[in-house]
């Protein structure tokens, strides 16, 4: 379904890395039908060139060129960014948004035609091929879109659709989610140092620690809970432990940064919006 696609990435940061990264790996397209386009740092684009293959086009080029343009833009720079291109945009195009915050009715706005638009809520484990993406279409997208976007976020992991406005609650627990994960991470390596493990061998134990449990809650029918007990006997260490989490109420934590996240989304969406009508 790609290999006839030309796909132009508007951004070239950790986002539109990840991608191309998973692309390629997966061989669904060749490096010289990808290209990176950016508004400043051109160091960016070179160094994904060098890295991976893909074509070095000017920017006029490398969008009239395109099928599919993926918009991989900071979310406060995407009002520019479009305008920088929208003149060499054509509705015969998909475009593909990986902004959290920012709808499909706006960036239509921004294109002034009724390209098909769809909006997705990746995170940067597509680079791994273990992305989980949350997949919306617009109101001008088709199936045939739809089945592109989902060939392209499968190629790097999973992909669910799901309604627009629901995405701001997917920006907030998995497209955010990896970042927690290492936040844990680098408590749990910051507790080894502290009770005297070695740190590489901390490492590798916290890996496979979590690696071990995420494989156990896919496979397993049983809920996190009752997995959860199964490990922890009573006045046992993993008991103790869990009493201290309780203590510093962490799941209550964790519910209130997912929600924080969700709310920033919805923030961000709207200020691209009340500024364009203000």
């Amino acid at each position: 379904m790609l290999q006839t696609k030309n796909i132009c990435f508007l951004g070239a940061g950790s986002m539109a890395e990840a991608l191309i990264s998973g692309l390629l790996t997966k061989k669904l397209i060749a490096p010289r039908q990808l290209c990176a386009v950016n508004r400043g740092n051109n160091g960016h684009i070179e160094k994904l060139v060098e890295r991976y293959g893909i074509a070095h086009v000017g920017r006029e080029e490398a969008i009239k060129k395109a099928d599919i343009i993926v918009l991989a833009v900071k979310p406060k720079d995407i009002a520019a960014a479009v305008a920088g291109i929208q003149a060499w945009t054509r509705p015969e195009q998909l475009f593909i948004s990986v902004l959290a915050g920012i709808s499909t009715e706006y960036i239509s706005r921004l294109l002034r035609h009724n390209a098909p638009v769809i909006r997705t809520m990746p995170n940067t484990s597509a680079a791994v091929g273990l992305s989980a993406t949350a997949i919306s279409p617009g109101k001008y997208a088709s199936d045939e879109d739809v089945n592109i976007a989902l060939a392209m976020f499968n190629a790097v992991g999973i992909a669910e659709i799901v309604k627009e406005n629901e995405l701001h609650a997917v920006t907030g627990l998995s497209g955010s989610g990896p970042a927690y994960v290492y936040y844990l991470v680098e408590a749990m390596e910051a507790a080894g140092s502290e009770i005297g493990l070695d740190p590489e061998v901390a490492r590798r134990l916290i890996l496979q620690t979590i690696i071990g449990a995420a494989h156990m809650l896919k496979e397993s029918d049983e809920e996190p809970a009752a997995l959860r007990r199964k490990v922890t006997s009573p006045n046992g260490t993993t008991d103790a432990g869990i009493r201290v989490l309780e203590k510093y109420d962490f799941q209550e934590a964790m519910k209130a940064c997912i929600k924080r996240a969700v709310k920033r989304s919805e923030e961000m969406g709207a200020m691209p919006v009340s500024s364009s009508t203000s």
